[in-house]
């Protein structure tokens, strides 16, 4: 079992950035974390859940929406079991709640469905 605890939510004018965290705990040894693909989705009101960026297990492959491409940045620590979500440039349109997931396998994926493990779930809130 794998716990996801995020963190780092806040209100921000666009343009401005935002970094979030995510700590995984339980069966989350060092080497054994990085037997999960990472990834970021959010969920913004009245909004489907969407894919937003997702990492393999060593950090050098990554996987970005189309929306955020350029302007977000993931990045993952298999030695503090933590996966982190640079938001630069941020926009309205990004105001959501950002939720980490793991997934047990070995390519990465965009689709929530082949993850095991989310977290609770961190707000961010862009103002115009």
């Amino acid at each position: 079992q794998v716990q996801l605890v995020e963190s780092g939510e806040g209100l921000v004018q666009a343009g401005g950035s935002l970094r979030l965290s995510c700590t995984a705990s339980g069966r989350t040894v060092s080497g054994y974390f990085s037997g999960y693909i990472m990834g970021w989705f959010r969920q913004a009101p009245g909004k489907e859940r969407e894919f937003v960026a997702a990492i393999n297990w060593s950090g050098g492959s990554t996987r970005y929406a189309d929306s955020v491409k350029g302007r977000f940045t993931i990045a993952r620590d298999n030695a503090k079991s933590t996966v982190n979500l640079q938001m630069n440039s941020l926009k309205p349109d990004d105001t959501a709640v950002y939720y980490c997931a793991a997934a047990r396998r070995f390519s990465l994926t965009i689709s929530g469905d082949e993850y095991d493990y989310w977290g609770q779930g961190t707000h961010v809130t862009v103002s115009s």
